[in-house]
């Protein structure tokens, strides 16, 4: 059995689809967060968390998880020298 989570809640993938493991409905129909019962933003993100400048992703974790934030860097190309 493949399973996974989504906003905190347990997925099975169950006959070419994924589906909620407590009540075997598809995920197309979204649930809100399983810790803070809110759902997610119009843009997408975790109402909890909200927009966070910098972050090219983000997740509370949900209750299932230790949550997370990964913001943009600037990185510079070095040449490497030759030796």
């Amino acid at each position: 059995m493949i399973t996974a989570k989504t906003r905190g809640w347990l997925i099975v993938f169950e006959k070419d689809q994924w589906i909620y493991a407590d009540n075997k409905i598809g995920i197309r129909k979204k649930r809100a967060c399983r810790k803070c019962g809110q759902p997610p933003t119009a843009e997408g993100h975790d109402a909890c968390l909200g927009k966070i400048h910098g972050a090219i992703s983000a997740c509370c974790g949900h209750g299932a998880e230790k949550g997370f934030i990964l913001r943009k860097e600037k990185w510079k190309r070095k040449k490497l020298k030759k030796q």
